[in-house]
């Protein structure tokens, strides 16, 4: 069976070898960008020659198939495209799809099917109706090799498997310990950490358990994630030793920045849970130059502290009651993928016990720290005898210098199989066909519905400059970004203005946006508030009328209220709660109507012209 071999004459070995390298080189990304839906593809001849390869670097980008047929070039006529995960082309096109067909690829190998379902088997589908063979992985091809090749798919896109089956982030807890009384239950798939191991002495000391190895790693994990969240604790005992211990070169000990350290890339955000907020005004994580922060508490807690840290530009956002599934789902409406959880034990025990940390990654150093007042990793979770041990899925056990990383899942991988509709199944959703009656229709990331709505999504626009020459924008956010600082008399101005046009996705362009506004606000345009709507107007106005699909898709929401779902940008978006100006749905919905207004126009001449 595992020597079969299929119409472009690869062996079913090759097929899940390359499936495995298309799963492999969409990762390449991670920790330069922000988390996204990791797509990568890789394109073979016949003659079984790999002649393109491409991947996904950031939302709003060109998708990984585009890539690969430019690299491939006229050797991909009759040759297969492997893909780690089906094309999910969110932005109202079907770019990937059509890349594929017309360059010639005769048969596509799909690691798994799309986890969102409005675009669960619409490019399957799609390939199959222009002729193509196209091969899933664990129903048109099955085996213990195949289910190998296929958890290598969902490995790399688990971040956005577990948010589109859970609705939450995906989390990893993540703390190191010493040696103290680690005990290990059972075999080696089975592992309990007994909580008497020690993350910090008992005066609170932590810095530092792990070596500089296992210290790398940890960078790396938050160059992978969205958000690092500590609790109160952490941060009041941190900036204790930030006052009053130097470390022997003069530097302070403690009181993290929580930084990815990777020059030039993803700098995930910093988020403080505390209900009390009883936090010092002084800390490393209130300074915003280079990364933002967002305390989270609840409602009413320290007015005036909440006044301090506005100053301080920290945002705050407060919740009836303040629990770790709540505050999940709130910022799994923010689109974030990944979070990381670098915070103490009584928080640690709070998240596991709502059930949103999803992996777990502990440092164990050999060394023994003892105290009985020291801090332990997880606290109180309410259970009396070992047989309500919570047991670790698909436990990993990797040395790490003198270190140990024990990791594994507190909950299983979802399995999409069983909402994997038949072929002749037409539920999933066309944003193009008009809503039956007045709703509301929310928009936010790229990779969901209507995702082409967003400032970010890849759709290039042409917009006169000063001198009135067409210059080509990679999207709409690189254009208002950009907008910030034309005609500013300054030469950072303007090498500002060069580096966001050439900013390789829409969110660097936003970072180097808003980085540079918040930090150089002499180099933004002294009129920036009075014109910045009709600089987005008329970017979006260029968008929505050189590209038809998008111009259909906009048509196709009329009666409908349209709200950029961003629930803490409260200008462009709706906010949380509703309270946001959302003056970039209120835009998309004027272009709408002028587009009606042309169209009804353009129909009466046409009658009066016959």
């Amino acid at each position: 069976m595992c020597k079969a071999i299929n119409a472009n004459n690869h062996s079913h070995l090759q097929d899940l070898s390359y499936i495995k390298r298309a799963a492999l080189i969409s990762d390449k990304s991670a920790g330069f960008t922000s988390p996204h839906p990791n797509f990568g593809c890789v394109i073979v001849t016949p003659s079984v020659e790999v002649v393109g390869e491409g991947y996904l670097y950031a939302q709003g980008t060109k998708p990984a198939e585009v890539l690969a047929v430019e690299a491939a070039g006229e050797r991909c006529r009759g040759a297969t495209a492997y893909v780690n995960m089906e094309p999910g082309d969110c932005h109202g096109d079907d770019t990937a799809v059509s890349a594929l067909v017309q360059a010639g690829i005769t048969r596509a190998v799909i690691g798994m099917r799309h986890p969102l379902q409005h675009l669960r088997g619409n490019a399957i589908r799609a390939l199959r109706s222009q002729g193509l063979q196209v091969d899933v992985l664990g129903e048109d091809m099955q085996s213990k090799l195949v289910e190998e090749a296929r958890k290598a798919c969902l490995l790399v896109n688990l971040p956005f498997v577990h948010r589109a089956a859970s609705r939450v982030p995906f989390s990893v807890l993540k703390y190191a310990m010493t040696l103290d009384a680690v005990k290990y239950m059972g075999h080696f798939r089975q592992c309990f950490l007994d909580g008497i191991g020690k993350i910090a002495a008992s005066s609170g000391h932590a810095a530092w358990i792990s070596s500089k190895l296992s210290r790398n790693r940890v960078f790396e994990l938050r160059g992978r994630s969205d958000a690092i969240i500590v609790g109160g604790n952490t941060v009041r005992r941190d900036s204790k030793y930030h006052e009053h211990h130097l470390c022997p070169f003069g530097n302070k000990v403690a009181d993290p920045r929580l930084t990815a350290r990777h020059g030039g890339g993803h700098m995930p955000i910093r988020i403080v849970l505390s209900q009390s907020l009883d936090l010092p005004e002084e800390a490393n994580l209130w300074d915003l130059s280079d990364v933002s922060t967002v305390v989270v508490t609840q409602r009413g807690a320290r007015r005036s502290f909440q006044r301090y840290l506005a100053s301080k530009g920290v945002e705050v956002v407060e919740f009836d009651i303040l629990n770790p599934r709540d505050v999940m789902e709130y910022f799994h409406d923010r689109g974030y993928l990944s979070i990381l959880w670098e915070c103490g034990g009584t928080l640690a025990a709070s998240a596991i016990s709502s059930g949103v940390i999803h992996k777990v990654f502990a440092f164990v150093a050999p060394k023994i720290i003892g105290g009985k007042n020291a801090p332990s990793p997880v606290g109180e979770l309410g259970m009396v005898e070992m047989s309500q041990a919570l047991d670790l899925i698909d436990v990993c056990f990797e040395q790490i210098g003198p270190d140990m990383l024990i990791s594994g899942f507190l909950q299983p991988i979802p399995d999409l199989t069983p909402t994997i509709p038949s072929e002749d199944e037409t539920f999933a959703i066309d944003p193009t066909v008009a809503p039956f009656e007045t709703s509301i229709i929310f928009f936010y990331k790229t990779w969901d519905l209507y995702g082409a709505f967003s400032n970010f999504s890849p759709h290039p626009i042409q917009m006169p400059d000063e001198d009135g020459n067409y210059v080509t924008w990679f999207s709409v956010e690189h254009y208002y970004q950009a907008n910030k600082f034309i005609g500013v008399s300054n030469p950072l101005a303007q090498d500002c203005i060069d580096k966001i046009k050439s900013a390789k996705s829409p969110e660097e362009a936003a970072r180097m946006g808003r980085l540079t506004q918040r930090r150089q606000p002499h180099l933004v345009r002294s009129d920036w508030e009075s014109v910045k709507i009709d600089v987005m107007y008329r970017a979006l106005k260029c968008k929505f009328s050189i590209y038809p699909h998008l111009n259909s898709m906009l048509l196709s929401t009329a009666g409908s209220v349209l709200v950029e779902a961003s629930p803490h940008d409260l200008f462009w978006g709706g906010g949380r709660d509703g309270e946001g100006l959302n003056y970039l749905g209120r835009l998309l919905m004027k272009l709408r109507s002028e587009f009606f207004g042309e169209s009804s126009a353009a129909s009466e001449n046409t009658c009066i012209a016959l």
